[in-house]
């Protein structure tokens, strides 16, 4: 197919996917997978491979930057260390254990590294879809591991690939000053890159032209980095992280809201397109095999799946109590997770498009100009790796997180709640002041003192609400009863709504209001029923 027909065809199976995993209730990257892999077959359509730089220049970063964007520093500072034990030392477990398993099924050592590397890091793409199934810090964990771990691997991957085709000659000690000065370049560049965008956009007023800056950022920061022999995917990381602390102050609102929308409709089309891509290529990935080649791969898939899977439960249940042995700490203490809550994060090692683009960037020939020996194999082993571990994980997942019980973390609608409760507060405060210089009349004053009184009282109610030590029978009745009283209100409020956009369409099909006129009314309805639903999380 021809670029354009490959970019409907895809975008087509993304939205029939994605509506199709929602009736059979399968997690969408295993449906758009299978409709992927089948649609590849279809004659006319098989010829679909995809070019490794699309997925490492321009698929990489905008996913990467965006979960930057949402993810909690705090949180990942709180669980530095386990995020990095997780990011570079079980990167590099798995690729050594990969590599051995490889090597006996008959691959050279060099090639044997280079599968290791290939499979070591987690898709941020996959586990993103998973997310929000679990706790915030479970989530946090999970999500800062996919983000940095494609650092690692792809230092490794370098490095290994360079030894396989005869152009580098590099050993142990060569691999970890490489990791040391990738991830210290990618730092630099991604800090240096998020002070100067923001002191780009402060002198921006255009909303336009800031979220111009907004989309180039993670490539701006990625590109660079690369060239300069760094982790694009920390120049990334670190941009996106440090801009969530230094930009809030001079983003502009409007820039914030149109950005939000932006990459939430960006990051789920390439989500979703990256598991079709995937599916097509498995076309790509067996023709002209022979059934024996075909079934060497089976097998030698299964035992690397295996490997890869057993490698992360290993670790998982075996660096904790390393920790617990050096550090006794009463803090590290109340941060003790057991065998149940470790579960679900440790059997979530889904494997994705990085991991295949990876896989097809390998050379075909060596540096003399002489085939390499092993690529098919590695190839056919690294898609089946992929689709095993999504399938077997993504079909179970549910079931272990059932299985491990994990608790909500009260702490975060409390936090919310806080935050809510300290900003009308500082508004109820500074509300004389404020209207003392804008010289608005005290009718206003007052209208808009009773609104701030009434959204207090909601915000009481909710605290009251969500307070789970109420014991006594006659308060358990109370809190029923203003829970049912302020559900209703909701319901009611949302019910109305429906009524005011009725009445404004109306409006406009009598031609007595114009089709912009309307567009900002209903931009206003619709944000008082976000108020009213609230956020509801990604799926």
């Amino acid at each position: 197919m021809h670029a354009l027909e490959t970019v409907v065809v895809v975008g087509v199976l993304v939205l029939v996917g994605s509506l199709l995993a929602r009736w059979v209730r399968l997690p969408p990257p295993l449906v758009l997978l299978a409709l992927g892999t089948v649609v590849g077959f279809l004659p006319g359509i098989g010829a679909v491979e995809m070019p490794p730089d699309v997925v490492l220049f321009l698929f990489l970063p905008a996913l990467l930057y965006w979960e930057s964007l949402t993810i909690s520093l705090r949180q990942i500072r709180a669980d530095l260390r386990v995020i990095s034990l997780m990011s570079v030392g079980l990167v590099l477990a798995t690729a050594g254990t990969v590599a051995v398993v490889g090597h006996a099924l008959g691959l050279s050592w060099p090639m044997a590294f280079v599968l290791g590397a290939v499979l070591a890091p987690t898709d941020a793409t996959a586990i993103a879809t998973v997310a929000g199934l679990l706790p915030r810090r479970a989530r946090t964990l999970l999500r800062a591991e996919s983000l940095v771990n494609d650092g690692t691997a792809l230092v490794v991957f370098g490095v290994a690939v360079g030894v396989a085709v005869g152009t580098l000659d590099v050993g142990p000690g060569g691999v970890a000053w490489r990791l040391v000065g990738s991830y210290a370049g990618g730092i630099a560049v991604g800090l240096a890159l998020a002070f100067a965008v923001t002191e780009l956009r402060r002198r921006l007023t255009d909303v336009r032209l800031e979220n111009v800056v907004g989309v180039l950022t993670p490539f701006v920061a990625y590109l660079p980095a690369e060239l300069l022999h760094a982790s694009g995917v920390v120049a990334v990381v670190t941009c996106g992280l440090t801009l969530t602390q230094i930009a809030t102050r001079v983003i502009s609102p409007a820039a914030r809201v149109q950005a939000a929308g932006f990459w939430s409709l960006t990051t789920f089309l390439l989500n979703g397109s990256l598991f079709v891509l995937v599916g097509l290529e498995l076309h790509a990935v067996v023709a002209g095999r022979t059934a024996a080649e075909v079934w060497t791969g089976v097998v030698a898939t299964l035992w690397v799946a295996l490997t890869v899977a057993g490698t992360r439960l290993v670790w998982g249940n075996t660096l904790p109590f390393v920790i617990r042995a050096l550090d006794r700490r009463p803090a590290q203490r109340l941060r003790r997770v057991g065998f149940r809550g470790r579960l679900p994060g440790q059997w979530a090692g889904f494997r994705g498009a990085v991991s295949l683009a990876a896989a097809l960037a390998v050379p075909s020939t060596t540096a003399d100009g002489g085939p390499l020996e092993g690529r098919d194999l590695l190839l056919m082993v690294t898609f089946g790796v992929i689709v095993v571990l999504l399938v077997v994980q993504g079909l179970t997942l549910p079931a272990v997180i059932r299985f491990s019980r994990l608790q909500p973390d009260p702490a975060e609608a409390q936090e919310e709640l806080l935050a809510q409760r300290e900003a009308l507060g500082a508004a109820q405060a500074a509300l004389d002041v404020r209207a003392a210089e804008l010289g608005v009349p005290e009718a206003v004053v007052a209208r808009v003192r009773e609104a701030h009184e009434a959204r207090e009282r909601q915000l009481h109610l909710t605290q009251v609400l969500s307070d789970g030590r109420v014991t006594d029978p006659d308060h358990r009745a109370v809190k029923k009863a203003m829970l049912a009283e302020a559900e209703s209100e909701r319901r009611l409020r949302l019910a109305l709504l429906g009524d005011k956009r009725d009445a404004v369409v109306r409006l406009r099909d009598l031609h007595a209001i114009d089709d912009l006129v309307l567009r900002r009314v209903m931009a206003q309805l619709d944000a008082e029923e976000v108020r009213l639903v609230g956020v509801q999380p990604e799926e």
